[in-house]
């Protein structure tokens, strides 16, 4: 899997951008807005789940991932910045976690508590009052 074959999938927006800008941001639409159907696509079935798992501003009902990007004044760049944040979000549904074998404590580190727990004992009952 490439991801030339994800920028086939991928479908761009251009909207204007929200906030500050002056006039500048009332007549030029510089924000990107990156579509991209995660249940149509060539993605592996187990990134497809991770990627549909996602918070509900970001995924839709209809398995639609939605990122907008309104950082830069450049509708390019917004355009770039949404790409690596879809590249990030792709990346880590693909990653799994390396799964814990439960071990034994060994016997030194079992000890060593022991003797810890029992030296800690003793000084706070050297702190006690004397019993006649």
């Amino acid at each position: 899997m490439t991801w030339h074959a994800l920028m086939d999938e991928i479908e761009f927006t251009a909207l204007r951008a929200q906030g500050p800008g002056g006039q500048n941001v009332n007549k030029v639409s510089n924000a990107a807005l990156l579509r991209f159907d995660i249940k149509h696509s060539s993605l592996p079935a187990y990134v497809k789940m991770k990627l549909l798992a996602l918070p509900s501003p970001r995924v839709n009902k209809d398995g639609i991932l939605l990122i907008k990007a309104q950082s830069s004044r450049s509708l390019e760049e917004n355009k770039a910045d949404a790409i690596s944040r879809l590249e990030t979000l792709v990346a880590e549904a693909f990653h799994t976690p390396k799964l814990r074998r439960p071990t034994k404590p060994t016997r030194g580190s079992t000890l060593r508590r022991l003797e810890g727990k029992s030296s800690r004992s003793s000084l706070k009952a050297s702190r006690s009052k004397i019993q006649d």
